[in-house]
């Protein structure tokens, strides 16, 4: 899996209904959804910190490579999950 998926992933698990984690699980959600357009609401981004921020910015540049599924994605985002529904 990929560091940056590993970040988020460690984000999300950390706090997963905290502002910050919730909003990096609806980016990595809304970023399976080609079809929809991408629909994020962008001033969600004000609720991550700096570090977050940039986590955020690196799952953008994810999906402008075409790298947002695929195993290592698929992971993350079943570990994401996990963590959402168990927190």
């Amino acid at each position: 899996m990929s560091e940056l998926l590993e970040r988020v992933v460690g984000e999300v698990s950390a706090a997963p209904h905290s502002a910050a984690a919730l909003t990096l699980y609806a980016l990595v959600s809304t970023l399976e959804h080609e079809r929809s357009g991408y629909l994020f609401k962008l001033d969600k981004l004000r609720d991550l910190n700096d570090a977050q921020r940039q986590l955020a910015f690196g799952l953008i540049e994810m999906m402008v490579r075409r790298e947002n599924g695929g195993t290592a994605w698929d992971a993350a985002k079943s570990r994401m999950d996990a963590a959402v529904r168990a927190g």
